[in-house]
């Protein structure tokens, strides 16, 4: 090969470096027995702390396991397991609010088919409390999911109490320290599966498949007061195929929902948006176009950047698939093909902190499934920007604007030199809520858009670090 073809090739892989973000496939999992993730919300994010849960055979049983990162998701801690009894535990699913970490899952070591269990951790993952009942019927509780804000905690699954799947509901208003009552936010004599929560604030918004009109259709349900009541049933989905595996994220008003649908002829990832908080809705959005099947999406949202994951048999076997919106869903960047290996990779979740999106997924390519992750460190656009090509003659940190803010604001910053900088948001005890800024910097002045979306109303500081310098203001959630 002559020098001038390798100059070119060596151009066409630098551009390809320079854009492509995605970093290696990490495995987190390394055990000889079947590892398995959830449907939805296998992993969540707060700062710089990533927490991914699954179940594993390992023990001879399916039990649920739990894992985290304290960096980012660049070095992960070992293996924690949640549940410790004879009986099959699945399915399980998390959320973080600041340091409280919260998993629901599926568990049989009652007797009957299974009933919905939780479990939080208040240190951020360290230690975790005892497993808390949160059914007690004798018909099956599957699939649940769950969200949080601030000490508000909402879980949704399907059970069969009625003498068909219906959709359940049941809440914390202190952290998961104490439980409401179960709630049925669906009464028909059709099957409801599959449900996705997500709130933001005092609105929450459920999500699932229900095949009330002959086939399955994907609807949706909303409580504006912090789920002490329920809106009607809102359908999504008016075709005669089947639309599948619904989940949903919110970010302030904007609500975001993807799902799976045959109404092409082969499954295809459809999103639809609301931007009033689920009063009304948009079109259809066909994401994929290809013969084979693409299925089980999982989608995750900050601010105007929406990011949505799935498994996809186009090349031959399953692979990992993601696509993005920089502008809230109007429209999609090309798709990104996130796997390459010759085993299946199935069922992924994805969620966001910051700039970095994080993905975890289960994949055979090992000889037995394994759980895998997957991080884009600069995911999120939105993120530093710089204002100016002037150099300042000093370190300085402005209050941010608007003040208070619901749910986003502008943080500015001068740098003087280049320097290694950090941007944190922290709460009233002092905790990292959230990491803006961990870089090298030159010097300009700067600004960063903060989305407080997950975080309860409050009081927050802010604090810039960089060598020799530290600056912290106040600033106001209120929602």
């Amino acid at each position: 090969m002559n020098l001038k073809i390798l100059f070119i090739l060596s151009i066409f892989f630098g551009i390809n470096n320079i854009y492509s973000q995605w970093q290696n496939d990490v495995r987190l999992t390394n055990d000889t027995a079947f590892s398995g993730s959830s449907i939805n919300n296998g992993c969540a994010a707060n700062g710089n702390t990533v927490h991914v849960v699954w179940y594993d055979l390992r023990d001879g049983n399916r039990e649920i396991y739990y894992k985290r990162s304290t960096d980012g998701g660049i070095n992960w801690g070992a293996d924690t397991r949640l549940t410790n009894d004879p009986a099959v535990s699945e399915y399980p699913t998390v959320a973080v609010s600041s340091s409280v970490v919260h998993v629901v899952w599926k568990d049989a070591r009652n007797g009957n088919w299974e009933d919905i269990y939780y479990k939080r951790s208040t240190d951020g993952g360290l230690s975790w409390e005892t497993d808390t009942r949160l059914t007690n019927d004798p018909a099956w509780s599957w699939f649940p999911s769950v969200s949080v804000s601030g000490s508000d905690v909402h879980v949704v699954w399907q059970e069969y109490r009625d003498g068909n799947w219906e959709i359940y509901y049941k809440r914390s208003t202190d952290g998961g320290i104490s439980w409401g009552a179960d709630r049925g936010l669906t009464n028909n004599n059709a099957t409801s599966w599959y449900p996705s929560v997500a709130v933001s604030g005092q609105i929450v918004h459920v999500v699932w498949q229900d095949y009330r009109d002959g086939n399955f259709e994907i609807y949706y349900k909303r409580s504006t007061n912090g789920g002490v009541s329920w809106g009607a049933d809102t359908r999504l989905t008016f075709n005669a195929a089947a639309s599948w595996l619904s989940t949903v994220a919110v970010s302030d008003q904007a609500v975001h929902v993807v799902w799976h649908d045959y109404r092409d002829g082969n499954y295809e990832i459809y999103y639809k948006r609301s931007t009033d908080a689920g009063i009304s809705w948009g079109a259809n959005t066909l994401l994929t176009n290809n013969p084979s099947g693409s299925e089980s999406p999982s989608v995750s949202v900050s601010g105007q950047v929406v990011h949505v994951v799935w498994h996809d048999y186009r090349d031959g076997n399953y692979e990992i698939y993601y696509k993005r919106s920089t502008d809230g869903g109007i429209s999609w960047e090309t798709d990104t093909r996130l796997t390459n290996n010759p085993g299946d990779s199935h069922a992924p979740s994805s969620t966001v902190s910051g700039s970095m999106v994080h993905v975890v997924w289960q994949d055979n390519r090992d000889g037995n499934s394994e759980i895998y992750y997957k991080r884009d460190p600069t995911g999120k656009p939105i993120g530093i920007i710089t204002i100016s090509n002037e150099i300042p003659n000093q370190f300085r940190l402005l209050q941010n604007y608007p003040n208070p803010f619901n749910p986003s604001t502008t943080i500015e910053f001068d740098i003087k030199n280049t320097s290694f900088a950090k941007l944190y948001i922290y709460d009233v005890l002092g905790r990292a809520v959230e990491t803006l800024v961990n870089e090298e910097l030159k010097a300009s002045s700067y600004k960063v858009a903060f989305d407080g979306g997950k975080l309860s109303s409050g009081v927050y500081y802010y604090t810039l670090t960089t060598e020799g310098f530290t600056e912290t203001k106040k600033m106001i959630l209120v929602k």
